[in-house]
């Protein structure tokens, strides 16, 4: 806290020395003329100084830093014609920018939404916004466009698996990425057992992708960010838009509620493979099986005033799992989803203050239900938070962009609920709920030093304590309770407190390159506990208590930025290494005790993580895209497993290759494609058998000793644009995945054989994913 006091005094001091009486303010939002959206990420500057310009934040506003006099400000936004106006300047000045959107032209066909230079000038290393348009171009598996997938083609970060929208950035776990949608933390982002992501790409208006030092208004992970930023809705007019896929469809309807003071936008969507084929599962004995996902995303947002805008956003999702076998009495009911709403306050204090006041609810619950003639099991689990956040903008003056804030968040987590049922007999585990408070407060300055240095430094200071009702039980070796301490409702059980230095520097070379380095220091508070490769519904979240410490992490990183033939081409090269302390795992040997705290499943140990990125993107001309590779390794090292000695992550892979490429094929046919290798996974190879007392055991070597064979495929796809008329846009994507049929790996398992001489262990090879066609018909109006 002393740390935080410091920094933001001196912070305040810098700029206060550096204001001057000369200087005015011109400030305001930048929207979509079309559609009334703000727009983030804008760039305005003065005609007369190009290199001291800003950008709008992420609720368009801006605040610019003018001498006096005659002055030509210019807005530009890749997709939208330049805003160009000239302005006396004698006062401070609100200017509200709307810019008009272009046709994309075929010869400036553009793969992100920032300014043409900015991987050069910024100082934030291993970002990018993802521009959902081009996003629906790429090749979609079974159709679905997702983000999630499109993320998981940039270097540094790596796939589940085959078809899985879990991902892992630089070494980190799956739950060492900060997940956003409207500022609401996501806690599960797969349907269908994770190939699909939870977000309707229809409804998202941006996302932005962290996967380098991260700035200190964001926390709670160690990994990366993935902030996804729903669109406003339309408040000109009333707009229609969906698709139908093979296996789902979509319709989002936008409009005004009162034209250019509001607006709203619902989007729907919901699979129907397993409904087609309802009336011939009926006739089976399989009656009753069935399995579908649904979401709905909804969003309002209300101009008070010229300084102040409402928005209450919701985000509500299903998977329905349904299994019957009648012969056998038996079946299977697993739904689980997530629920988020955030109401948000945007306030204008003043041309160089910014106010975003936000409340957030999420809901994440899981639940399975099992049964088999007299015997039914429950299992169920979840996590409920209530938070409340306030951010500050600052734009002091040219030099100076200052971010401070708050948050507050209330945690309940439920990480393992147990009953079962045996005829007339009841058993039931404790339920083991846990109760949190978590707090942060964060400043950060983006500081131009000078035309050659600039550099982003924050501190993040989390403070985080479990609260009762909580009991604290001690086991002797055979899980037999030996004490036990009880805490009350609302006292405090741990407290854990931090601080966390952020810094990223950028040393301009020339105009167009610049050397970056970082350093930053997180702590997270919460874990994802899996014994999977993938991240899966019945993985478990679980606080951090006095038994479980908080993870933490250091990462260092260096880069090289390029840009060539006029931002025609932008090519870069990051080197990383990461520290991981309070890593979690399940114990060697690991099965659910029935009435035993949760956190007696659980070792912790240490982990590394480092490697090379390279990324070559193309942004002009009729051939647009990226190549990226990534030279990296990432290990474990848990005292209790493998013996003691280090050991690969099950995700690590030694050489991971994406080549992604987009072409307009005249004006009716634009091409995707995508090729995808990497090493691998690691796994546990079963290398014999034996017996204990009648039962068949199996015998493992090292842990992830071994590798799958190298992976890789091809995807194509072609979108047909119609003819447009006034009213209506309609296309046809017809998409490939795994267009040469690659029979990849996606695991191997074992089964015991016998032989004359006893039993043996025989590997089968599983590959899930053979080729796959897709249609999609895409309408708006």
């Amino acid at each position: 806290m002393r740390l935080l006091t410091v920094f933001f005094f001196m912070t305040l001091i810098a700029i206060s020395t550096q204001a001057t009486a000369q200087n005015y303010v011109v400030s305001g939002t930048v929207k979509d003329a079309a559609t009334g959206e703000t727009l983030l990420g804008a760039n305005i500057y003065l005609e007369s100084n190009t290199s001291e310009g800003v950008q709008s934040n992420n609720y368009g506003f801006y605040s610019l830093t003018t001498p006096a006099g005659t002055q030509k400000i210019i807005c530009s936004y890749i997709g939208y014609e330049n805003f160009v106006k000239v302005i006396e300047v004698a006062k401070n000045e609100k200017l509200t920018i709307s810019l008009v959107p272009v046709g994309v032209k075929a010869d400036e066909v553009t793969i992100t939404a920032d300014r043409k230079d900015e991987n050069v000038t910024s100082t934030q290393m291993g970002t990018l916004t993802l521009e959902i348009d081009k996003i629906k171009t790429l090749p979609a598996f079974m159709g679905e466009v997702d983000i999630l997938k499109t993320v998981q083609l940039l270097p540094g970060i790596k796939n589940g698996g085959d078809g899985s929208t879990g991902f892992f950035v630089r070494g980190g776990g799956a739950d060492q990425n900060l997940i956003l949608l409207d500022d609401a933390v996501v806690y599960n982002t797969g349907h269908m057992l994770g190939f699909f992501s939870v977000f309707n790409v229809d409804a998202i208006k941006n996302t932005t992708v962290i996967k380098g030092n991260m700035p200190s208004q964001y926390g709670g992970r160690l990994s990366s960010v993935l902030d996804v930023t729903m669109k406003e809705g339309n408040n000109k007019r009333l707009q229609v838009e969906g698709g139908i896929g093979a296996i789902a469809s979509r319709l989002t309807i936008q409009g005004p509620i009162q034209k250019d003071k509001s607006s709203f936008i619902v989007s729907a969507r919901r699979t129907y493979v397993f409904d087609v084929v309802q009336p011939f599962v009926s006739k089976t004995k399989f009656k009753g099986t069935n399995y579908y996902f649904y979401d709905l995303n909804t969003k309002a947002n209300f101009i008070l005033t010229p300084k102040d805008r409402i928005y209450f956003s919701g985000y509500f999702g299903r998977d329905v799992l349904k299994f019957n076998s009648n012969d056998r009495g038996f079946g299977i009911n697993v739904p689980y989803g997530n629920t988020t709403a955030t109401l948000r306050w945007n306030h204008i204090i003043s041309s160089k203050w910014f106010l975003n006041t936000t409340a957030v609810y999420n809901d994440y619950k899981f639940a399975f239900t099992g049964k088999q003639d007299a015997f039914t099991f429950k299992l169920s689990s979840g996590i409920q938070d209530w938070n409340l956040k306030m951010d500050f903008d600052y734009a002091a003056n040219a030099k100076h962009y200052v971010k401070m804030g708050a948050s507050y968040t209330f945690h309940t987590f439920t990480p393992n609920t147990a009953s079962a049922t045996i005829g007339e007999t009841d058993f039931k585990s404790n339920e083991q709920k846990r109760y949190a408070h978590e707090v942060a407060l964060y400043i950060n300055d983006d500081y131009k030093i000078n035309k050659k240095i600039t550099a982003n430094i924050g501190v993040r200071v989390p403070f985080y304590q479990q609260v009762g009702p909580y009991d604290n039980i001690q086991y002797d070796s055979t899980y037999i309770e030996t004490n036990r301490t009880t805490f009350a409702k609302g006292k405090p059980v741990i407290t854990y407190k931090s601080v966390e230095p952020r810094i990223n520097i950028n040393y301009r070379l020339s105009a167009t390159s610049s050397l970056k380095a970082g350093y930053s220091f997180n702590n997270q508070f919460i874990h994802l506990v899996t014994s999977a490769a993938s991240t899966l519904p019945t993985d478990l979240w679980i606080p951090s208590t006095l038994k479980v410490k908080p993870q933490q992490g250091h990462q260092y990183a260096v880069g090289y930025f390029r840009n060539f033939d006029d931002n025609t081409y932008e090519a870069s090269v990051e080197t990383y290494y990461k520290k991981m302390l309070n890593q979690i795992e399940y114990k060697e040997g690991y099965y659910p005790q029935i009435n035993v705290d949760t956190d007696e499943s659980f070792t912790f140990g240490k982990g590394e993580a480092f490697g090379v990125e390279l990324l070559l993107k193309k942004n002009k001309g009729k051939l647009t895209g990226w190549i990226g590779y990534t030279l990296s390794k990432t290990q474990r090292f848990f005292p209790q497993l493998n013996g003691g000695r280090v050991f690969q992550a099950s995700y690590d892979r030694r050489h991971d290759i994406s080549v992604v490429a987009m072409y307009p094929l005249g004006k009716r046919w634009e091409l995707g494609g995508a090729f995808i290798y990497y090493t691998g996974r690691a796994f546990t190879l079963a290398n014999g058998l034996y017996t204990i007392n009648n039962w068949i055991a199996t015998q493992y070597t090292e842990r992830n000793g071994y590798r799958l064979i190298p992976y890789h495929r091809i995807d194509l796809s072609a979108t047909w644009k119609a003819k447009e008329t006034r009213k209506l846009k309609q296309s046809i994507t017809i998409a490939v995945y795994n267009a040469y049929n690659r029979l990849n790996q996606d695991f191997i398992y074992f089964s015991p054989e016998s032989t004359p001489t006893g039993f043996t262990t025989k590997a089968f090879q599983v590959s899930i994913f053979p080729i796959i066609p897709s249609v999609t018909y895409n309408f708006k109006f």
